[in-house]
């Protein structure tokens, strides 16, 4: 009986190692993790609907990997994919997680961001624009092809379809944050902005609050952000101007008594003092609008108060992480600047004149609505209509 028994045992033993070994037949494909740590929502800018959102890939393997291509497909099709990266598109579409790698013989070009160390993390910054008109697919799907970088005979391994759900999330309409006037968007919505590249880790979590931030700064009538030098917050057109509540809300958060800064000087900046003076404004149960590098001592509301769109909630300054006067604007899905997810917004209506760069010697002038103004671009608010 106890031999039966042994023998029993022995048998499924090796039926288990059987059905393993046939679990494995397939290739393993590349020792990667990829995480997508936030749902893409559909946004309108000017005539695109943009998917914006980042891929985590760590490398389990023992050698360094790069990521060779990367293609993304709708869901539902087969043909040709949405968007496809490679090379130096790739390579600027990426950054390294933490100090960045030093030279080695092992990892080739250490300035390539495509290449992955092993126990290194890597970010893709996927950005797409697909045409108003075209419908939004419900996913997408990835193909990631890595090769070893210091593998004698490197071969490549792709990983197929791996698939990020598109938010179904409707987009908060905001009117102008200011009574008018010409101002830049700086670091605004575009895949290359220090805002979308920023991701900070809190408390053992990671988040990208400033996903879609924009610094807004006035454009005076010299055409300049600035007049008579830039060493005074006077010399900025923008300091002391009122702020507006974008939409009805409640204020849930008032931060004040913070010195404003002498630019161009950058003070110690921490997690307490990083947003300068600032206000939250409640729009809706999971979205909040942060105004942050207020004027020291200028609010004009306080914590729960209630407001109106085009309320004056504060004057634009210069406090915290700014070297001058301008106003950080950001919208997240929790009531705090960084422990929270940036999401997008679009404003009412607006007149675009261009990008930084050539305005105003090129100026256009072009009326947008319902739409995200472009990183970097001028626009044109209209006052309010009393």
């Amino acid at each position: 009986m106890y031999f039966s028994t042994a023998v029993r045992v022995w048998f499924i033993s090796l039926v288990a190692f059987a059905l393993l070994n046939t679990g494995f037949a397939r290739e393993r494909g590349p020792r990667v993790e990829v995480v997508c740590p936030w749902t893409p929502v559909p946004v309108r800018i000017d005539k695109q609907q943009v998917l914006a959102y980042e891929l985590h890939v760590t490398n389990f393997d023992v050698v360094p990997l790069m990521l060779k291509r990367l293609e993304v497909f709708a869901s539902k099709e087969s043909s040709a994919p949405l968007t496809a990266l490679a090379d130096d598109h790739l390579s600027a579409a990426m950054t390294r997680v933490g100090v960045p790698m030093m030279p080695s013989a092992s990892s080739g070009n250490a300035k390539d961001t495509r290449v992955i160390e092993p126990g290194g993390r890597n970010v893709v910054f996927v950005w797409i624009g697909l045409p108003s008109d075209r419908a939004i697919p419900a996913s997408l799907k990835h193909k990631m092809v890595f090769f070893p970088v210091a593998d004698g005979n490197p071969t490549e391994a792709a990983l197929e379809d791996f698939e990020v759900p598109v938010s179904r999330d409707s987009v908060p309409t905001l009117s102008s944050p200011f009574n008018g006037g010409i101002w830049l968007a700086g670091n605004g919505p575009a895949n290359n902005s220090d805002h979308r590249r920023d991701i900070t880790a809190i408390d053992g979590h990671i988040y990208s609050a400033e996903r879609f931030a924009i610094d807004w700064v006035k454009v005076g009538p010299n055409g300049d952000t600035r007049h008579d030098g830039s060493a005074r917050n006077e010399n900025w057109w923008g300091y002391g101007e009122p702020v507006l509540a974008v939409a009805d809300g409640e204020i849930t958060a008032v931060v004040d008594g913070i010195p404003d800064n002498t630019p161009p000087t950058l003070p110690p900046v921490t997690l307490d003092n990083i947003a300068g003076n600032y206000v939250t404004l409640r729009i809706s149960p999971s979205r909040f609008v942060t105004y942050a590098h207020l004027q020291n001592g200028s609010m004009k509301v306080r914590l729960h108060d209630v407001v109106q769109r085009g309320a004056v909630l504060a004057l634009l300054g210069n406090s915290g992480n700014t070297t001058g006067a301008h106003l950080h604007l950001q919208v997240t899905d929790r009531n705090s600047v960084l422990q929270s997810e940036g999401v997008p917004f679009v404003f009412e209506n607006f007149t675009y004149l261009g990008p930084g760069s050539d305005y105003p010697e090129k100026q256009v002038s072009i009326p947008w609505a319902d739409s995200m103004p472009p990183g970097d671009g001028v626009v044109k608010f209209e006052p309010l209509k009393k």
